[in-house]
């Protein structure tokens, strides 16, 4: 979703990066774990515990960094969003799947902005026309939400200007609600990474096992003296 030039935090450029380097290398992973469990190839089982060790140890190395990390990308993030807002233009379609995703967290947290609406007065077409309008995703009423993106129009602005106090729009920034998403469901979050980390040491012990049976297997097909 997000292109070299508008993602500019090192941290997220370098996680982006990890997360398609796992996803390959689980590609791959699966295919010679196949491979090798069919054919009883220790080789390519060997292989298949190696990529999962890695990767289990990348989830790790990756869950430290987040946590020790967190208040740099915060800030990191915070910088990337805001500037979003600023050029965010529901007529360019080259950006439209960054702004719909930013549109769709707005819609699902009910927030405004990334520490709240007034944010959103920096937005070059809202200031071009007074604030007289202001961000269907971030609106409290259902009738702007069918839209969910884009700009809705003011209903009888004061002199035709406006600001954001007198939008129809939630008064709580996402930064506050993905913090506290992120607490209501973080038993949730802990549970699935607990049991991937589980599988993903079943698949070794698993490799392991069978790397011994095969041993064991041309072991007692070795001809005796």
């Amino acid at each position: 979703l997000l292109a070299p030039t508008e993602m500019s935090s090192p941290s997220l450029k370098a996680g982006a990066y990890i997360l398609i380097g796992v996803g390959a290398l689980t590609m791959l992973m699966g295919f010679l774990g196949c491979i090798g469990a069919v054919n009883e190839i220790r080789c390519l089982l060997g292989l298949y515990f190696t990529c999962l060790m890695i990767i289990l140890l990348a989830q790790i190395a990756a869950a430290l960094v987040i946590y020790f990390q967190k208040e740099t990308l915060k800030v990191e993030l915070s910088d990337i969003v805001v500037d979003l807002i600023e050029v965010y233009d529901p007529s360019k379609e080259d950006k439209r799947n960054l702004q719909d995703a930013w549109d769709y967290v707005q819609t699902q947290i009910a927030c405004c902005g990334w520490t709240g609406a007034k944010e959103w007065e920096n937005n070059e077409i809202l200031r071009n026309k007074s604030n007289t309008e202001y961000p269907c995703s971030c609106s409290n009423r259902s009738k702007d939400l069918v839209e969910g993106r884009g700009f809705c129009v003011l209903d009888d602005p004061v002199n035709g200007t406006a600001t954001y106090a007198d939008w129809p729009v939630h008064e709580q920034g996402c930064m506050d609600g993905v913090e506290q998403w992120l607490k209501d469901n973080l038993g949730i979050i802990l549970g699935v990474c607990t049991g991937v980390a589980v599988i993903e040491l079943l698949g070794m012990i698993l490799s392991i096992s069978l790397c011994k049976n095969i041993h064991s297997e041309d072991y007692t097909k070795v001809p005796k003296s």
